[in-house]
């Protein structure tokens, strides 16, 4: 089953598809034919026989609306054999569909992934797949305010594969104080901290926090409360619903009191709990979610 990871970077590449052909261009040095336009296809690339076959996704580049190169874009967390045989099935019949070239570009979070994916592919004899791929090493640390507010999906592809690296945080840093004034920028920082480690990603939270004031919704606020939730299934319900309140709190940079935290993690009425959880995801001070409970 496809990782989260998987499923972020395919969608970072559906949201822009020019993101793909300007990685084959400034990162792997490719020369495309000139385009105007970019858009995601169907993936569904089945042949005559019954087997179905489905990219993870297919981007066309056109010109007045005529393809000229087409792009099968693949996620590759690991090694995978049976790759060798269904790759060269995808651009083949992509091939056919569009009647222009074709370009595997297969997408890898860690460089062992890449090295294997990098092998040539001998189809027949003069016949050779060689696939461009991109990892970690070729994708661009985008540390700068500047690239990261012209180029908002670059900085979250960088952010998504230097996830574990020294340079996580200025990257980070940059896309922070940057998503905010892109038109896509929330839905960037959503799948930035669905592919992140979790203390990463409450690290991030954090810092967007800090640098936008208005109430922040992501997915993530959602798992927090759903993660304390379940811990609170084995420990008790009511010490979950506090624990997953003070993450929350601080996550969206408020000081929280001792005197204030004790109160919460002491608390056993669930239904004043939720109403608290329910509060503080809006409100721009401790008083708004406790009232004289925060004096």
């Amino acid at each position: 089953m496809p990782s989260s990871v998987h499923e972020v970077l395919i969608e970072l590449i559906r949201r822009r598809p020019t993101l793909v052909a300007y990685l084959l261009t400034s990162t792997l040095g490719l020369a495309l034919p000139e385009f105007d336009h970019a858009r995601v296809d169907s993936g569904d690339l089945p042949d005559i026989e019954p087997t179905e076959y489905r990219a993870d996704l297919v981007v066309t580049l056109t010109a007045a609306t005529l393809p000229v190169l087409g792009i099968v874009v693949e996620v590759q967390l690991q090694r995978d054999e049976d790759k060798t045989w269904s790759w060269p099935v995808y651009l083949t019949t992509l091939r056919a569909r569009l009647r222009c070239l074709v370009l595997l570009v297969v997408v890898c979070p860690n460089e062992r992934a890449a090295g294997h994916c990098r092998r040539p592919i001998t189809v027949a004899p003069g016949f050779t797949l060689s696939p461009m791929v991109l990892s970690p090493a070729n994708v661009p640390v985008v540390s700068d305010t500047d690239t990261a507010l012209e180029r908002p999906d670059l900085a979250a592809l960088s952010a998504i594969a230097h996830r574990t690296a020294p340079d996580r945080d200025s990257i980070l840093t940059a896309l922070a104080a940057t998503a905010h004034h892109t038109a896509d920028g929330k839905r960037y920082i959503d799948l930035v901290l669905a592919a992140l480690p979790k203390a990463a990603a409450r690290h991030f939270l954090e810092m967007l926090m800090k640098t936008d004031t208005s109430p922040y919704y992501s997915e993530f606020f959602n798992q927090l409360h759903a993660d304390g939730v379940a811990e609170g299934e084995a420990k008790g319900e009511a010490k979950g619903e506090a624990k997953a309140l003070l993450a929350m709190l601080r996550a969206r940079g408020f000081d929280v009191p001792a005197v204030l935290a004790a109160e919460i993690a002491a608390c056993t009425d669930t239904d004043r709990l939720t109403d608290w959880v329910t509060r503080a995801a809006t409100a721009s001070s401790l008083d708004e979610t406790f009232g004289d409970l925060a004096q």
